[in-house]
């Protein structure tokens, strides 16, 4: 078996405000110790498969997505508290709202298959976290890999307030749930109490059932050095200050990249469960169909196509716009349009939004009269998407749709808020609840927040942050000049930042907050809903 080793367990910046390894320095680290795989492991999500997967790609590292799962102690639908034991539950995960467990895919389906999950977690579950159950990975187990999971796991849990009985009966459980070549027992040494309290019975219980062994690190950060900036993450997350004895951090500092040498020192008695990871990348296996056609389709009357259907309907609106006196340049013009937006395969999206349109100004909902580029173009003037006549106000429908550089259409739609939930139950009635979706957005910590953040977490005043955030270059089109641009000579604006240069070489607190924040620039904040 070869010496190399891959990480199973990571958490990158989509576990966002305890996860601090982004993916570039990630799988450059990956690369430098010439390991051939890495997981994406984040905590109750998967919003990063496709960049994780991308950026993989792009460096040579085979990418296996997975999460590391909430699980419910009984039913995902009740929103109680799990009493583990008598003693109290000040050792239990999530008080007893939640236990943890390491999925990983071993196909595209078996991804699709943790898609889904982590969907019905957020839809069904939720309970102070997205929560899974064991009738949810039954259904949808297969091509999925589990593991008995950290410390914060239901078997460790178990194992720790000592009923090694029930421990084994969850074990069983869930190899029934995976199979027994899909279900391993995860062993972690970070040093930490809490995982050494279990070790023996872990094995033990592994020993005893015939479960393959299977070494990781809980990877938060990609060197060891990070560690102060993941602390101040932590603390960000948390709300407390670094000088706050009580505030959440981890114990040491061994949640870093470590090479194949050092695991293999670490589990040199078991050697087998550093060679099981290697073995597990071989096994998975997923891709993403990026050239797919996933434009809507739409059902047009007998005799019609929705490429005939759009033309009709979009002479049928010019008409009704200019009474029936359509002037001959607008007619050319849409034309035009609706021969770009049909050789893109796109008529099926306008013929969608204009639905969505008709039916709000049909049961009184207001729509915007449009914005952004959508706003150039005459075919959403004729379906009255938008209430603009480009050719009028000299808008250019190329600043829209391009047909010599293929992009996807982008439409935004303004709905009186206060009917936004009667627009989303009419599109999921007409269209199938399977194909619509809500976008997320992600808050990422820009170079003046994490100004802010790192002042206040170091314990300085508020004005010390003002003070610098001040001397920093203004924002243009709404974005700061990032940290490192600011002490980059080539960048554009560096010229523009001398008096921030100042004041981080002549003032110690100003320094020591600049350099905080190096270390939480670009990290994701939180998540929302667009």
């Amino acid at each position: 078996m070869s010496d190399s080793f891959v990480h199973l367990h990571v958490h990158t910046e989509y576990s966002m405000l305890d996860g601090a390894a982004r993916l570039d320095d990630l799988f450059k680290k990956t690369v430098e110790l010439g390991m051939p795989a890495i997981a994406m492991t984040d905590h109750g999500n998967v919003f990063g498969a496709y960049e994780f997967w991308k950026k993989a790609t792009s460096y040579g590292v085979k990418p296996i997505i997975g999460t590391e799962a909430y699980l419910s102690p009984g039913s995902r639908f009740d929103k109680t508290r799990h009493r583990w034991a008598s003693g109290g539950d000040d050792d239990i995960s999530g008080g007893g709202a939640y236990t943890h467990m390491t999925l990983l895919a071993t196909s595209t389906k078996g991804m699709h298959n943790l898609f889904r999950m982590s969907s019905l977690a957020s839809l069904e579950g939720f309970y102070r976290k997205p929560r899974m159950d064991k009738e949810l990975l039954a259904e949808h187990a297969r091509d999925i890999i589990g593991t008995t999971g950290c410390p914060g796991g239901e078997i460790q849990t178990w194992l720790r307030i000592g009923d090694f009985e029930k421990a084994k009966q969850s074990a069983s459980d869930f190899r029934d749930i995976f199979g027994a070549e899909n279900f391993y027992c995860e062993l972690m040494d970070h040093g930490l109490p809490v995982e050494q309290r279990v070790q023996q019975d872990l094995l033990r219980l592994a020993k005893e059932m015939n479960l393959p062994l299977v070494a990781t690190n809980d990877l938060h950060y990609v060197d060891q050095a990070d560690a102060k900036a993941h602390e101040v993450l932590l603390c960000v997350q948390s709300g407390k200050t670094m000088a706050d004895p009580n505030r959440f951090k981890f114990d040491v500092h061994d949640f870093y990249v470590k090479s194949p040498e050092e695991m293999r020192y670490t589990w040199r008695e078991l050697p087998e469960a550093c060679d099981n990871t290697l073995l597990i990348a071989e096994r998975c296996e997923m891709s993403f169909n990026e050239g797919a056609d996933l434009m809507p389709r739409v059902d047009v009357p007998e005799g019609w196509t929705e490429q005939t259907w759009l033309r009709h309907l979009v002479h049928e609106g010019l008409a009704e716009r200019f009474s029936g006196q359509v002037p001959e340049g607008h007619t050319v013009q849409a034309d035009y349009e609706v021969d770009v937006i049909c050789n893109m395969g796109f008529p099926g999206y306008f013929l969608v939004t204009a639905d969505l349109c008709r039916y709000a100004k049909e049961v009184g909902i207001r729509v915007g009269p449009g914005r952004g580029s959508a706003a150039g173009s005459l075919v959403a003037y004729a379906l009255k998407i938008t209430e603009l006549d480009p050719i009028k106000h000299k808008l250019l429908f190329e600043r829209f749709l391009n047909p010599d550089r293929i992009s996807m259409p982008d439409i935004d739609l303004d709905f009186d808020e206060r009917r936004r939930g009667d627009m989303i139950r009419y599109a999921t009635e007409k269209y199938g609840e399977e194909r619509v979706s809500q976008i997320i957005t992600y808050g990422t910590i820009k170079a003046k927040q994490a100004v802010k953040d790192a002042s206040r977490v170091l314990g300085y005043p508020f004005a010390i942050g003002d003070k610098i955030t001040k001397a920093m270059p203004a924002p243009v089109m709404g974005k700061d000049v990032p940290l490192s641009g600011i002490f980059d000579p080539n960048h554009k604006r560096y010229g523009e930042a001398g008096e921030f240069r100042a004041l981080y070489d002549s003032d110690p607190d100003a320094k020591a907050v600049v350099d905080t924040a190096l270390g939480l620039e670009g990290l994701k904040r939180q998540w929302g809903v667009h």
